[in-house]
């Protein structure tokens, strides 16, 4: 079964110098980085919690109480959907723009409204937690002003965290979709 959220970083390490982006279809969405391992080990924990939930469900439904079964079963289905949202999680590139998608919301900006995508130093939250640390983070400014500038990535996150060498491709990769396709102005 093949599984290209494995082979993103492969796509930009293979590629020849003369091609800033190594992609035929520019119009798909892609994630020019792999997920990291606090994200995937969590997403994993959390599939382990649905699979203890279904066989608890199975349990359930053979004691001949299917009510308390059809509970468990939304409850693991529900496990399983929050599995899959956390490892969609990140930065996504098209010729469209740029979408950033939270575990409840989802968030495009075609490139016409950017101004800049920088990698800048400032403090970071430590893997989405309230606690911040000093670090880089790539930063989209907007072109309308009243809106600061939100960071897209940073190297203290689930993806990156002690990959600082995958963080700096990331963002370069990011930075090379902004400078081909946003607008000089």
């Amino acid at each position: 079964m093949p599984l290209p959220f494995l082979t993103a970083d492969r796509a930009f390490d293979d590629v020849a110098d003369d091609a800033a982006l190594p992609f035929d279809d520019r119009d798909h969405w892609r994630r020019p980085y792999r997920p990291g391992p606090w994200r995937v080990g969590a997403a994993a924990l959390l599939l382990l919690l649905a699979s203890f939930v279904l066989f608890a469900a199975v349990i359930i439904a053979f004691a001949d109480s299917l009510a308390g079964a059809a509970i468990c079963a939304v409850l693991a289905a529900l496990i399983i959907a929050c599995a899959l949202r956390l490892l969609r999680m990140g930065t996504w590139v098209s010729a469209q723009g740029l979408r950033r998608i939270g575990f409840v919301t989802t968030q495009t900006v075609p490139w016409t409204q950017i101004s800049a995508v920088r990698t800048a130093q400032q403090p970071v939250r430590w893997l989405g937690l309230p606690r911040t640390v000093q670090g880089q983070a790539l930063v989209l400014v907007r072109r309308d002003q009243r809106a600061e500038a939100q960071p897209l990535l940073t190297d203290r996150n689930a993806d990156f965290l002690a990959r600082h060498e995958a963080f700096n491709r990331a963002a370069d990769s990011i930075e090379v979709w902004a400078d081909e396709y946003r607008p000089t102005a």
